[in-house]
C-alpha cells in the first residue's frame, strides 16, 4: 500500500521504547505521533512476530524438497557368545566393533503435496504481512482520532478562556457602577453567576484537554505529559463534499485495504492446503542411497610363512611292511587386520527406489480432508463478510461525511448570526437598555454555537481522513 509505508525491523527498532519516553517533542505532528505509537504498540509488534513465524514455515516447506541426508556412528563392547561384525560367526570372547554409515532419501514424487504445501505457506505469509499492516492501519486512525479531539479540545478551551475573559471585563464594569449606584445590585450579581458558569465550563473543557493528551500518549506508549501540544490540522479551503462517491471509494478499498488483500490470500492458502491433503492419499515414490563401512576388534587375517611335509594318520603297506604317509602342509601365521584397512576394505553403497502406496490409516488423511474443506469454506465465509463489512463501513463513512459537512454550514452561518446578535446585545447591554438576562442569553447562544462550530468542524475532518484511508491516501 502506498498510504503510509513504515520501515519497522522487530528485530531492531530504531525507535525503541526507552528513547521515546526520554523526551516528547514541545510539538508533535500528525506523522510523528502515528511514528511513535506503531513503534511502540504492543499488537503490532506481535502481529510482526506472527509475520516472521509464518515466513518461516515458508521457508521450512521449501526446504522440504531437499534430501534428507543423515550420519550415524557407534563405538561399542560385546562380551560372551556374541556375532563377530567381520566374519558374521559367532564367538564366545570380548569384540569391540565400531559401524559408520550415511543415508539419504529424497521425495521424487507425492501427489504435488509438497509443492502445494509450499504454496499454501508462501500465501500465510504474504496475508500476514498484510495483517500487520492491517494492525498498524487501525493504530494509525486511532491516533487520528485521539489526535482530532485534541485539537478540538485545544480549540475549545481557547474559545472558553475568551469567554470567560469577555464575562470578567462585564463583570468588572458592572462593579463600577455598582459601587456608584449606577445599577441596581441584582444585575451585577446575575453576571457574577455567569461568569462562575464560563468558569466551570473552562474547568471541565480543560479537564476533557488533559484526558486527550492521556489518550494520545496512551496510544503512543509515552509517558504523559502536560506540556503536550500538538501541529494543527487546519486547512484553508472551504470543506465541500467529498470528491470521491462511495462507490468509487468501495473500489478503491478492495484494491488497497490490507484486511481484503489478506482475506482474498486466506482463502487461496486453503484451497492449496486442501489439496496438499489430498496428495497424501497417492503414492509416494522416493529415491534412496547409502554408504558405510565397519570396524571389528578381532578382525585378522592368515599370513604364510613357509611349507613343509607332515605326518599323517594314512599309511601305506608295502611287502607286508607299514609306512606313514607324509603330505605337505602350508603353515600360517594370524595378523590383526589395521583398523584404517578395515575401514577401506568394509566400505560398502547402497541406492533404491522405493514406492510407499497407503491403504489404511486409520482415516487420518480422509478426515483431514475433511477439517481442511471446513477450513476453506470458513475462509471464503469470512472473505465475503469483511468485504460486506467494508462496504458498510464506506457507506457509513461516507453518510457520515455529508452528514459532517451539512452540520458544519450550518453551525458556520449559526456562528456568524449568534456573533452579530451578541455583539448588538453587548452594545444595548453597556448603554443599559438590554437587561442582563437578554445579554447572557445572546452569550450563551455564541458559546454553544462556537463549542458546537469546533466540534464540527474537526468531526468533518475525522470524516475526511477514514475515507482517506480507505482509498489508500497519505493521512498527513
Amino acid at each position: 500500500m502506498k498510504k503510509y509505508r513504515f520501515v519497522i525491523s522487530v528485530l531492531g527498532l530504531a525507535l525503541s521504547v526507552s528513547a521515546v519516553n526520554a523526551q516528547v517533542p514541545a510539538k508533535l505532528t500528525l506523522k510523528e505521533c502515528i511514528e511513535t505509537a506503531i513503534a511502540n504498540n504492543l499488537q503490532v509488534r506481535q502481529a510482526a512476530y506472527q509475520a516472521q513465524a509464518d515466513k518461516v514455515d515458508y521457508q521450512q516447506s521449501r526446504a522440504n524438497r531437499l534430501p534428507f541426508i543423515s550420519g550415524n556412528i557407534s563405538h561399542g563392547m560385546n562380551q560372551g557368545r556374541s556375532i563377530d561384525p567381520f566374519t558374521n560367526s559367532y564367538l564366545n570372547q570380548e569384540i569391540g566393533f565400531a559401524n559408520y554409515s550415511i543415508n539419504t532419501s529424497i521425495t521424487l514424487w507425492n501427489g504435488s503435496a509438497i509443492q502445494n504445501n509450499i504454496r499454501q505457506n508462501e500465501l500465510n505469509a504474504k496475508a500476514s504481512e498484510l495483517n500487520w499492516q492491517q494492525v498498524k492501519d487501525n493504530i494509525t486512525i486511532n491516533v487520528i482520532l485521539a489526535y482530532l479531539q485534541l485539537l478540538s479540545n485545544t480549540e475549545q478551551l481557547d474559545i472558553a478562556q475568551k469567554q470567560v475573559m469577555v464575562t470578567k471585563a462585564q463583570v468588572d464594569r458592572l462593579n463600577t457602577l455598582n459601587d456608584n449606584g449606577a445599577i441596581a445590585p441584582a444585575t451585577l450579581y446575575d453576571l457574577k453567576g455567569q461568569l462562575g458558569n464560563d468558569e466551570l465550563n473552562l474547568l471541565s473543557i480543560r479537564n476533557n484537554l488533559e484526558t486527550a493528551k492521556i489518550n494520545l500518549s496512551q496510544l503512543m506508549n509515552i509517558p504523559y505529559q502536560s506540556s503536550m501540544t500538538v501541529e494543527s490540522l487546519q486547512s484553508e479551503k472551504q470543506p465541500v463534499l467529498y470528491e470521491t462517491s462511495a462507490t468509487d471509494v468501495y473500489q478503491a478499498a478492495t484494491q488497497q485495504l490490507a484486511m481484503i488483500k489478506a482475506a482474498d490470500l486466506r482463502v487461496l492458502s486453503t484451497k492449496k492446503g486442501l489439496a496438499s491433503i489430498r496428495g497424501q492419499l497417492l503414492p509416494t515414490l522416493s529415491l534412496n542411497g547409502g554408504l558405510g563401512t565397519n570396524y571389528s576388534s578381532v578382525a585378522s587375517r592368515q599370513l604364510l610363512t613357509g611349507s613343509g611335509d607332515v605326518q599323517t594318520p594314512q599309511y601305506v603297506t608295502v611287502n607286508n611292511t607299514r609306512f606313514n604317509v607324509f603330505a605337505p602342509q602350508n603353515n600360517y601365521t594370524s595378523q590383526k587386520i589395521s583398523y584404517g584397512d578395515q575401514w577401506k576394505n568394509n566400505f560398502n553403497s547402497s541406492v533404491s527406489i522405493s514406492l510407499q502406496i497407503p491403504i489404511l490409516n486409520r482415516l487420518v488423511v480422509r478426515n483431514r480432508i475433511k477439517q481442511a474443506e471446513i477450513q476453506q469454506n470458513r475462509a471464503v465465509f469470512e472473505s465475503s463478510t469483511t468485504k460486506t463489512q467494508v462496504h458498510q463501513a464506506v457507506d457509513q463513512a461516507y453518510v457520515n461525511m455529508s452528514t459532517a459537512l451539512e452540520r458544519f454550514q450550518t453551525l458556520q452561518k449559526q456562528v456568524e448570526d449568534f456573533r452579530a446578535s451578541f455583539q448588538a446585545a453587548e452594545v444595548r447591554f453597556n448603554n443599559g437598555v438590554n437587561t442582563t438576562v437578554e445579554y447572557m442569553l445572546a452569550k450563551n447562544n455564541l458559546d454553544r454555537a462556537n463549542a458546537n462550530f469546533v466540534a464540527a468542524k474537526y468531526d468533518y475532518l475525522l470524516r475526511i481522513k477514514i475515507l482517506d484511508f480507505y482509498q489508500g491516501k497519505p493521512l498527513w
